[in-house]
């Protein structure tokens, strides 16, 4: 069984070819309403929907596509969660790589599983294992302000295939928001923020293998990450929702 598992795996891909509380009573009543409504706002908790996200290289080429269909939402209090059934194509509109995942909105803080962000090209390593994960999820806050810090976030994932033992670790640190700026795609335009982070990644099959790298992603507040680029070279954006 393929154990292909990323919802974001061609944002880090490219690092080769192309990464408040609520008040009491009534009050706090309002709140979870409020932060519900929020949460149903982020593309990947709209039941039924469909988000094409298209994958550029280096060049700024189309390089394939991921397609994600939202299914199985669900509410309780301020906290909404989603299935997410990811396929990825390669430029000749192959399919190379199947996922599931679940994503989850807590009080309108996004809340994204580190298991996405994992570079497809790296998870091929780990097809026809047994996988084993540990990790926190990336948060994206609902309300945000230039010069935020925003939380670290950090993954350990392991297979195992007969006698050979795969270990991947992965940290993003220093996740900032730098300012706002204006995002269109052929899916439509939206006032995000421009938030930078740092990772580092190892990957150890007998000899570690240590990636370092930068990514910058556009958020748009209770829509979701609009645009992605990687310091190593290409970068996503959404263009289309259906």
């Amino acid at each position: 069984m393929r154990q292909i598992i990323g919802v974001f795996p061609y944002i880090l891909k490219n690092i080769y070819n192309m990464r408040t509380s609520f008040f009491a009573g009534l009050f706090l009543a309002l709140g979870m309403c409020s932060q519900a409504q929020d949460c149903k706002q982020y593309f990947f908790l709209q039941n039924n929907k469909t988000i094409e996200m298209t994958m550029y290289s280096k060049k700024g080429d189309p390089a394939g596509k991921s397609i994600y269909v939202i299914s199985d939402v669900q509410n309780s209090g301020a906290v909404t969660t989603g299935t997410i059934n990811s396929e990825i194509f390669d430029k000749k509109g192959k399919s190379i790589a199947k996922a599931m995942n679940t994503v989850k909105c807590t009080g309108g803080i996004m809340q994204m599983d580190m298991k996405m962000m994992i570079p497809q090209q790296q998870m091929e390593q780990f097809k026809n294992t047994e996988i084993k994960a540990e990790s926190n999820y990336l948060e994206f806050p609902a309300n945000l302000k230039e010069g935020d810090q925003l939380k670290d976030a950090s993954l350990t994932m392991t297979g195992q295939n007969g006698p050979m033992t795969y270990t991947l670790n992965l940290n993003t640190t220093d996740r900032k928001v730098q300012g706002k700026e204006t995002i269109t795609t052929s899916a439509g335009t939206w006032d995000c923020f421009k938030i930078t982070s740092k990772s580092k990644m190892n990957m150890k099959m007998g000899i570690n293998v240590p990636m370092n790298f930068e990514t910058t992603e556009w958020f748009a507040p209770g829509f979701g990450v609009v645009k992605t680029e990687n310091s190593k070279g290409g970068g996503t954006e959404i263009t289309a929702v259906r």
